[in-house]
């Protein structure tokens, strides 16, 4: 028996998630011909700039050539690094049981249905309609012990209720409180910031708290497996249908009038506009413990860092009233798409024996109806399964602003396996002190802090209502100055793509970080369609990883001074450089239609042998591209329109965002974040959707146009005028078929702004776009002929001065030869 009870003890805990390598010997070995292609276009450069290639080249275009392939080079050798060595993460959630076995008494919570018939849902009052395709629906039955989990705050983040309808962060706060998890109503909390100060927004959270009350239980009771209301009901809407009208019938002054009385909207009243009002702080539904909260912030004159800001707030009021020790946050147009997501992130946050290995479990973005073959080339699913699986292999994934499940220890800046020398916690302590000067005044945030640092038990609110002034005092707009909030704790302020800059800040505090693959995936979201909505996400964006570059919150500058790994820090710097990239690639556009202009040439000749490595090197690049597509499951034409959105964003959004910052340095400019529209349609201009192509390129009169059809304009010119000059010109001088073939590529991937040339509607490009699109091309045109005649008469000059010293040279030579060697009566005319 004693034996038997030892071989039990010693028998080997299940895991709850696997560390799985991918290999990769063919890519790796496709990295390294594309590699040397790169390095031998530069060598041929350099030999050429010197004279000793024997086959012409040289010039100011090829050295522009060197500068811009050189940079390619080092943008390869970056992916390359981060590519290396892939990983993948299994989680095996029916494992947590038999790490956390119930005690007796049991205290049990079920988790899906015990083999029955699903039913086909009608109403939520408990009417059943039979589906056509109803079955049996088998699932897990788990059994977990209520007090071994760790409690879950999840924030909701929104900012306009026009962009972001209200009805759409209903459904993610709804699929939210759906989620499977042992004592939900004990352990989950979801807290909502509105930026925008809506009283609509409000009064749909306020709706759609007592559509939870039943719909959160038939959820579990049924095992519904989407769990978004507008998902389930999309052809039987029922209750939900009456929600939805209910909503978008509503307009903030009904709403204000009708909902005056009970008080619930007096502080919307005394708000004067978004950014100027007092701090709000309502509880929704308070279900045993706490179930929901909505909060709004208070933004006066103040800076309040755009959702770095909300997301402090939410941190700090969620720390002051639940205190729970792992967060989840999720922009208001993502729902939960597998009800079983917290128990995966579970299985990565509890699954490794050191807690470092984890201080961020990141979900991959995924959309919902989704346009086919990614027009737009924003659903990045090839970046996802390619580039974030590599950097995994590294310190981790990086933290994408949504769907990523935080540990508050490691949000708070502190570093893994922390363990304080001083536990004192009475007033005059130097621990007391140093919390007052990490997250400031609040003797409530001080203590809940403290806990979550060292792992203490934290105290249950009974009543968080009587919390609410608390919660009010940390929200205000000027709690964090004097504090560490924004730098050292919390999310980090300096950037518009805040979400980057504070995973790689945790990340420098030596924690790493995990992505969570899930079949179905954890969370789907919507992706902008059109072009105005998507090159406005990508330059606010780029235009944020270009603050992180240039301040004092370079990766470099972590790996040098903080805990990030080197490695980690040339991953981060494919990301940051995003926007460092649009000179490189503009000018490396220009070259095509410049050597056509101007009858130069900046790529071998065909005839000569150094032809092939440019072209072998367009192939091999493009086909290790396009088998990256094929290998993600994707089709040609996702590879072919990422392609192009790849030209299209870098000669615009991304080169906008660099003159951006760049002004912005200089005290001439400051950033502005611009909200993304979701759920919006595209119509014509008679505001008629029917016939319209949501995959077409939509444009309006944002300057982000105009660098990328001056491009179109002048790729067009320069291969008509250098067709021109090669059929009816000399021979002499013309460029090679490289410079027709390159311009080509490029008429072809602006396609969409050739198309927009002389399209209608929003469908074309705007006569405000096109003029200013036009003036550029004749400038460059103006400045290019100017630049050819100065180069021109510098050339004669430079000749006549040379055949002016030569016959003075000749002169004094003859003259000396006669003044020695002839008599001076001998001379003759």
């Amino acid at each position: 028996m004693a034996a038997a009870a030892a071989a039990s003890g010693k028998k080997e805990k299940k895991k709850l998630q696997e560390r799985v390598p991918l290999r990769r010997t063919a890519w790796m070995l496709a990295d390294f011909v594309v590699l040397f292609l790169l390095l031998a276009l530069l060598v041929r450069r350099a030999a050429a700039e010197h004279g000793d290639d024997g086959g012409g080249g040289g010039g100011a275009a090829w050295r522009v050539a060197f500068v811009c392939e050189a940079w390619f080079t080092f943008v390869w050798l970056l992916n390359m690094n981060a590519k290396w060595s892939p990983v993948r993460f299994d989680t095996y959630p029916e494992n947590l049981a038999e790490r956390w076995p119930s005690p007796s008494p049991p205290r049990l919570v079920v988790l899906g249905i015990r083999a029955a018939l699903r039913p086909s849902i009608s109403t939520l009052s408990g009417a059943r309609r039979p589906r056509t395709n109803g079955g049996y629906s088998f699932d897990v039955v788990l059994w977990y012990r209520i007090d071994e989990l760790p409690a879950v705050d999840m924030f909701v983040t929104t900012a306009d209720p026009v962009l972001e309808p209200p009805v759409v962060t209903v459904n993610t706060v709804l699929s939210l409180l759906a989620v499977d998890y042992p004592g939900a109503g004990e352990k989950l909390a979801c807290y909502v910031s509105d930026d925008g100060c809506s009283p609509v927004t409000y009064y749909a959270l306020r709706e759609a708290a007592g559509f939870a009350r039943m719909w959160v239980p038939f959820c579990r009771r049924h095992g519904v497996a989407v769990r978004a209301p507008f998902r389930y009901f999309a052809s039987t809407p029922d209750e939900y249908d009456k929600l939805v009208h209910r909503i978008e019938d509503a307009d903030e002054t009904t709403v204000l009038r009708q909902g005056g009385g009970d008080g619930e909207f007096t502080d919307f009243m005394d708000a004067k506009r978004r950014n100027d009002h007092p701090a709000i702080v309502k509880v929704i539904w308070d279900n045993s413990k706490n179930d929901r909260i909505g909060e709004g912030e208070k933004s006066p004159t103040h800076q309040h860092h755009y959702k770095a800001g909300a997301m402090n707030v939410l941190t700090r009021v969620s720390a002051v009233m639940t205190n729970a020790p792992i967060m989840l946050n999720m922009d208001c147009d993502m729902f939960v798409n597998n009800p079983r997501a917290v128990l995966h992130a579970m299985c990565l946050l509890l699954g490794f024996d050191d807690e470092a290995n984890s201080g961020f479990v990141q979900a991959p973005q995924r959309f919902y109806d989704a346009l086919k073959d990614d027009p737009f080339g924003n659903q990045m699913e090839c970046f996802f399964k390619r580039f974030t699986s590599g950097v995994q292999g590294l310190q981790g994934a990086f933290y994408a602003g949504t769907g990523c499940f935080h540990r508050r220890k490691a949000v708070y800046g502190v570093p893994p396996n922390f363990n304080g020398a001083e536990r004192e916690d009475t007033i005059g302590s130097s621990s007391y002190k140093e919390l007052r000067t990490r997250f400031g005044n609040s003797e409530e945030l001080n203590e809940s802090a403290k806990n979550i640092i060292w792992d203490l038990p934290s105290k249950p609110v009974m009543d968080i209502s009587t919390r609410i002034e608390v919660a009010k005092a940390v929200s205000a707009c000027n709690y964090d100055i004097g504090t560490c909030w924004g730098q050292e704790v919390g999310w980090v302020y300096g950037s518009l793509t805040e979400d980057i800059l504070t995973g790689q800040r945790i990340h420098a505090t030596g924690w790493r970080s995990v992505l969570m693959e899930t079949d179905p995936p954890a969370f789907m979201g919507s992706a902008p369609i059109g072009g105005p909505a998507c090159l406005t996400q990508f330059k606010r964006w780029a235009t944020g990883l270009f603050e992180i570059i240039i301040s004092r919150n370079n990766p470099i500058l972590a790996t040098m001074f903080m805990r990030l790994k080197f490695r980690q820090c040339l991953a981060y710097l494919i990301v940051h450089g995003w926007p460092l990239r649009a000179p490189f690639e503009l000018c490396y556009g220009l070259l095509g239609p410049y050597c056509l202009l101007t009858n130069q040439s900046f790529l071998p000749k065909a005839s000569e042998d150094g032809f092939s490595i440019p072209l072998a090197l367009f192939i091999s690049y493009n086909t290790y591209n396009f088998m990256e597509y094929m290998v993600c499951g994707l089709s040609a034409r996702a590879w072919w329109n990422n392609h192009r959105m790849q030209r299209i964003v870098s000669v615009s959004a991304w080169a906008l965002a660099f003159l951006i910052v760049l002004l912005k340095t200089l005290g001439l400019s400051e950033t502005v974040f611009e909200v993304t529209g979701k759920d919006k349609s595209i119509s014509d201009d008679d505001g008629n959707t029917d016939g319209a192509d949501p995959g077409r390129f939509t444009f309006d009169s944002s300057p982000v146009f105009i660098p990328v059809t001056a491009l179109a304009m002048l790729n067009i010119v320069a291969i008509n005028i250098g067709a021109w000059g090669a059929v009816f010109g000399t021979s002499e001088g013309v460029p090679g078929a490289g410079e027709f073939m390159c311009c080509g590529w490029l008429v072809l991937c602006f396609f969409p702004f050739v198309r927009g040339l002389v399209g209608k509607g929003s469908y074309g490009i705007p006569w405000s776009v096109k003029l200013k699109a036009s003036l550029l091309v004749a400038m460059r045109q103006t400045l290019w002929a100017l630049k050819g005649c100065f180069v021109k008469l510098l050339n004669h000059t430079i000749k006549a001065n040379k055949l002016l010293n030569f016959r003075q040279q000749l002169l004094n030579y003859v003259s000396i030869r006669q003044i020695n060697t002839t008599p001076v009566s001998n001379f003759k005319l």
